[in-house]
């Protein structure tokens, strides 16, 4: 079983390519972040997402900023306002946000960590560019992984547990089964325990059947598992039942944010539907 889970993960890959040039087009990331692939993919899929915008109200690339861009408010305020320094970003993918926050904070630690071929190609761009130093670095780690060098164990073992840390999960969660996440979630927490202060940030998409386009969100969700080659289940009903989640798994307060609430504060457009994401803040 956990052979096969440990395989499926390598389907993540391809939505990093195609987020990476979403940020890369809302000015969020440098062009060494773009690949050749994440472009031709957004291209490819410009009539579908036109077509979902203009037919339903349902904005691909404002969903993606909406979670991105709370995340970066999230972690900003816990870097000015809580004294966090150490930052680790799990599935790291092409997210530019260690190097916006590590120029914006020379004082951060920043750990990106990925499974070893994504890690090896983050690597090497962030070091072509000259971005990578003691501070930030870039890990292997396998989310599955209950032991050894790719473990959250592992992963955690260079960090001050007399400091406060901040973990981000960003595009991860609704790729895997509710049981496996929650196995992943169960042992990050076991990891936090050490720290003094410990957040953890990330995103999820409920199965919200109220919602008005339930039936697109479906199909939506359907058409992003084919084309990353994996299935995509929906999480949990509401705040309360991923509230509860989180606390089987070990995490003594979660709070569940709506970003299309706070959309103009994060500079963002106000959709005509609501949003389907949410972003979730969880503390040990």
């Amino acid at each position: 079983m956990a052979e096969r889970s440990r395989a499926s993960s390598a389907h993540i890959s391809p939505s990093a390519h195609y987020t990476g040039y979403v940020w890369y087009r809302h000015q969020l990331a440098d062009p060494a972040f773009v690949t050749r692939f994440g472009r031709w993919a957004h291209g490819l899929l410009r009539p579908i997402t036109w077509g979902a915008r203009v037919g339903f109200g349902l904005d691909l690339d404002s969903l993606l900023l909406q979670r991105h861009l709370l995340i970066d408010a999230r972690l900003t305020q816990a870097i000015e306002h809580e004294g966090v320094e150490q930052v680790v970003e799990i599935a790291c993918g092409l997210s530019p946000r260690g190097r916006r926050f590590t120029a914006r904070y020379p004082q951060l630690r920043y750990l990106e960590a990925d499974l070893p071929q994504m890690a090896a190609r983050k690597r090497l761009l962030l070091q072509g560019q000259g971005w990578l130093n003691g501070q930030h670095q870039v890990k292997n780690v396998d989310i599955l992984a209950a032991q050894g060098t790719g473990s959250l164990a592992s992963l955690f073992a260079d960090l001050d547990p007399t400091r406060p840390v901040l973990v981000i999960t960003e595009g991860l969660v609704n790729y895997f089964e509710l049981a496996v996440i929650e196995g992943f979630w169960s042992r990050l927490a076991a990891q936090l325990q050490r720290f003094p202060q410990a957040t953890y940030l990330t995103e999820l998409y409920p199965d919200l059947q109220e919602h008005p386009r339930y039936r697109q969100l479906r199909w939506g969700v359907e058409l992003v598992g084919r084309l990353t080659r994996g299935h995509y289940p929906l999480h949990y009903r509401d705040a309360e039942t991923i509230a509860a989640g989180f606390a089987r798994c070990g995490f003594a307060h979660t709070e569940v944010l709506d970003p299309g609430q706070q959309a103009a504060a994060l500079g963002l457009p106000v959709l005509r539907q609501a949003s389907l994401v949410r972003v979730i803040e969880a503390r040990v």
